[in-house]
């Protein structure tokens, strides 16, 4: 993890975007795989000062790979399909430092 006197080191922006036409985030189950991503981060002590933030967004405007999540401060970008694949993000990208390429867009 980086430096402890920052708030939050990551920020995980999940596109929770829904429309009325069209493909959406949503429409494969971001909202569920967001809170998932709160609840893991929290049961491993990530939530706090220092650690991560999960945060909900709009569309994030890149559809053509949803669902889609964003990594800040770095700016990496994934698309995932379940809660192994957040699992893996979380573990591999947050706790590891190391970017889960198999998922990069």
């Amino acid at each position: 993890m980086h430096d402890k006197d920052t708030f939050y080191n990551f920020h995980l922006f999940f596109c929770t975007n829904q429309r009325d036409s069209g493909s959406a985030c949503s429409d494969f189950g971001a909202h569920k795989m967001k809170d998932h991503a709160k609840r893991l981060c929290t049961e491993m002590g990530l939530s706090k000062s220092g650690g991560v933030r999960i945060n909900m967004s709009g569309c994030l405007g890149r559809c053509e790979h949803g669902p889609v999540l964003a990594v800040y401060p770095e700016g990496v970008w994934y698309t995932y399909v379940d809660a192994d694949d957040v699992n893996e993000i979380i573990h591999e990208h947050i706790i590891g430092g190391r970017v889960v390429e198999r998922l990069k867009i």
